[in-house]
């Protein structure tokens, strides 16, 4: 299960992976991921993932993800927060975020409002 949010104020994509995500359904959320980034273009775009309820994927769900996250760098996302519980699903989208590039603008969160917040605001100064 996914649903996407877009905050078009502070230039935040916002979403929530739930589950064992099937091949097709993940399809459709990279594209609906895709026309959220798309409409914030030119902006610094910011993501919120909530992966915490998300399982360990097949190889075909993380080449998905990966390709969107390139796709993500390409269109100008500057920050991506992952909100996350499971030790096994941060490896795993570790090494798609290396694969990507996306690991120079990933932060991990146990907490949503910090996650919220470093979206926002950034390191402290």
């Amino acid at each position: 299960m996914f649903e996407i949010k877009v905050d078009r104020i502070h230039a935040i994509v916002d979403f929530v992976l739930e589950g064992r995500v099937r091949l097709e359904e993940m399809e459709n959320f990279v594209s609906e991921l895709r026309k959220a980034c798309e409409g914030l273009q030119g902006r610094e775009i910011k993501i919120k993932a909530d992966v915490r309820g998300f399982r360990p994927m097949a190889p075909e769900v993380a080449e998905k993800i990966r390709a969107v996250q390139e796709f993500g760098l390409e269109l100008g996302v500057m920050r991506v927060a992952e909100i996350i519980e499971s030790d096994i699903v941060a490896l795993q989208l570790n090494r798609v975020a290396r694969e990507s590039g996306t690991d120079k603008v990933l932060r991990r969160f146990w907490d949503e409002d910090a996650a919220h917040e470093w979206l926002l605001h950034g390191d402290p100064e």
